[in-house]
Parts: C-alpha cells; structure tokens; sequence
C-alpha cells in the first residue's frame, strides 16, 4: 500500500490529468493525407523569334501536343510563308505581301496591323515592349508591342529576309538586335535606338538569322558556301568554315556544335570553337531547304525529298526519316517526346523522336511553306492560301 502522503498527491493531479487527456482528445486532429492529384499542367512557352530563342535550336522542353485540333483561325489578305512569334499572350505574324498581324492568343482576334512596304518572309522578334520585323523592303522596323506604333527603322541596302535575333550585349548593360541582310552584311543595333555597335561583312548574299553560340560567338551561313563564326563582342572573324555549297537557311545549333543543309544536298556539322565540319550527311540528290531542330541526339531536318530527316548528333549517321506527301521546306519543332513538322501536302505530322513512328496527322487544306511555332500552349502555322492555323491538344 501507498503512503498516505502519496495517495493524497494523487488524488489532487487525478483531474488535471483527466484534463489535459479531455483537451488532447478533442483538439484538433491532423488531417488524413490527401490522395495525390492530377500532375499540373506544363508550363507555358513563349515562342518570341526565329527558331524560339537565340540559339536557333527549333527545340521546346516539354512534351508534344497529343492530337491538337484547330482553336481558331485568321484570314489574311496574303498567304503566309513567315513563321510565328508567340509571347505575352500574342501571336505576331508577317504576310507575303508586308503585313504584319498582331493577334489575340487565346481567340486569334487582331489587335492592330503594321504594313511594311514588301514581304515578311521570317518570324518578328518580340520583347515586352518592343516588337522587331524585317521585311524585304530593305528595313528593320522597331515597333511598340502593345499598339504597333513605329519607334525607328533601319534601312539595309537589299532586302532583308531573316528574323533578328535578340540578344543581351557581353557586358550586361543593354540589349542587342543581330540582323543579316542579303546585301551580306550582318548588322548589330542597339534595341533601344537602332543604333549600330558594329558590321561584318560577307562576299555575297545571306538568308539565314544569326544564331548565338556559348554565349560568345554569332553563327550563320550564306550563299558564299561558308560558315562565318564571328565574336559577338565586337564582330572580329573567329572562323570561316567551308561548307560545299551555299547555306539557304538559319542554321540550328545545340550546345558549341551548329548544323545546316547545303545546296549540295547534304546536312553539314560543325565544331563552332574548333572551326572545323564535325561530319556530312547526305541521302538523296535533293537540297535541304528546312532549318534544322537540334537535340541532344538528334539532328531533324525536312528535304525537297518529301521526307523529314532524323540524323545522329553525335556520328551523322541517318536514325530514322519519315515520308510525307509533298516538300518539307518547313521547320520543325522538336518537343521531347516527339518532333512536329509541316509539308507542303497540307498536313501537320508528328513522329516519334525515338523511331519516327507517326503520332498523329492534321490535315489543313493549305500547302504548309511557313514554319510552325508554339507558345502560349498553341502551335501557329501559316497557310500559302492565307490562313493562319492556331493549334491546342487535349488539357
């Protein structure tokens, strides 16, 4: 038996421990676990110049659409041969004859129109404030993105049928515009003004947009046949690389390495710092007039052949090509599962990145020259009838 003295000390904590049991009894209780939700949905990507950003790659880091059907449509009074920008919730597109298009995202209505004196046959390059649009009347235009209002304009000697490329200057203090012109001459303006910081120039002709490479050199090619590395910082010649034959289009890059087709009918890689061709390929006697989209295994590139190419990045050697019913003169875009690609059949394709197994087709009733792009979760493309194609897969 207990000490009387114990017994007692009992008894006087036997209701505070029947309290405190009572208060930890009817607190509050944790919730039971929540069962995991749906994964949510990727994020959204602006498409905001030539090939998706300065590196040319052509290459969206998310997976591709699955069976996208047409959110709206636009009719333009020309037929569309520029590809899309797509950011800030806007579409921006040029037509054959000098109109660029600024478009409502999500319903495709016009916000406002600017007209240039010639065709727009390459992507604007869009900054928050600042849309930048080339033309074939010889002119760069700066525009204010929210009204389409002028700014300032810089005149080339010919006309001018690449995309600009953006790009923030070495030293961090301002933002650069990269243009080339076929008067040969690559241009580097300052955004703000169009002020010039400096020139290179080439022997002869250049279509292609000027792609940035590890952040220290411009890359591009032209009808010289050549591939010209020039040091962003103040445009001194690094390398001059043959390439057999002239360069009809941007070029795609993926890390220090760039790729093109040629006129040669052959797809050209190169080692930009070593300044030397890393491989060639070529399957059929038919030039390569697409860009290519880059991956981390893969070079993907359309033909005059009807096929979209597959090409191992690391060898040259043929992966895989995909047949389709006319020209593929057409981009493509590169997701991470698969690569989607137009032709000049009418149809929007997707295969499979892994063995261009198709994932789908679209039939648009165009034929299909413009390169596609994809922001704000659409994929745009243009239509040679004048069509403007906006595209949305299944949530």
């Amino acid at each position: 038996m207990l000490p009387g003295s114990v017994r007692a000390r009992l008894r006087r904590a036997r209701p505070l421990l029947g309290a405190v049991l009572l208060l930890a009894g009817c607190g509050p209780q944790p919730e039971p676990a929540k069962p995991p939700g749906p994964p949510p949905p990727p994020p959204r990507t602006a498409w905001p110049m030539t090939r998706g950003g300065a590196a040319l790659s052509g290459v969206v880091a998310r997976t591709a659409p699955a069976r996208p059907t047409v959110l709206w449509t636009f009719t333009s009074p020309a037929p569309f041969s520029a590809e899309a920008a797509i950011a800030n919730g806007r579409v921006y597109v040029g037509n054959d004859k000098g109109r660029l298009h600024c478009l409502d995202a999500e319903t495709g209505r016009e916000l406002w129109h600017f007209n240039t004196e010639d065709t727009i046959a390459a992507a604007p390059a869009v900054t928050a404030t600042r849309v930048f649009v080339s033309s074939h009347d010889g002119r760069l235009y700066a525009l204010d993105a929210a009204t389409g209002k002028e700014a300032w304009k810089f005149a080339t000697d010919q006309k001018v049928s690449s995309g600009a490329t953006l790009v923030r200057a070495p030293q961090g203090t301002e933002d650069w515009v990269v243009l080339n012109g076929y008067d040969g001459t690559t241009r580097v303006l300052r955004a703000a003004d169009g002020t010039t910081v400096w020139t290179y120039a080439t022997e002869d002709h250049v279509n292609g947009a000027p792609a940035v490479v590890d952040g220290r050199f411009i890359v591009f090619g032209g009808c010289d046949a050549q591939l010209h590395v020039v040091q962003l910082a103040d445009g001194k010649l690094a390398h001059r690389i043959p390439a057999e034959a002239y360069i009809p289009a941007s070029i795609g890059t993926g890390g220090t390495m760039a790729f093109c087709g040629n006129h040669a009918n052959q797809v050209v890689a190169f080692d930009v710092p070593a300044g030397k061709v890393a491989w060639t390929y070529q399957d059929r006697a038919m030039p390569f007039y697409s860009s290519p989209a880059v991956t981390a295994d893969l070079v993907l590139i359309g033909s005059r052949d009807k096929h979209l190419h597959a090409i191992r990045r690391a060898t040259g050697e043929a992966a895989w090509k995909f047949r389709t019913g006319g020209r593929v003169e057409a981009s493509p875009i590169a997701f991470t599962d698969a690569v989607v690609f137009a032709s000049t059949d009418g149809r929007l394709y997707a295969a499979a990145l892994a063995d261009g197994t198709e994932r789908w087709q679209l039939e648009l009733g165009e034929a299909l020259i413009a390169s596609p792009a994809f922001g704000e979760d659409l994929l745009v493309v243009g239509g040679e009838k004048g069509t403007l194609f906006a595209l949305r897969g299944p949530p």
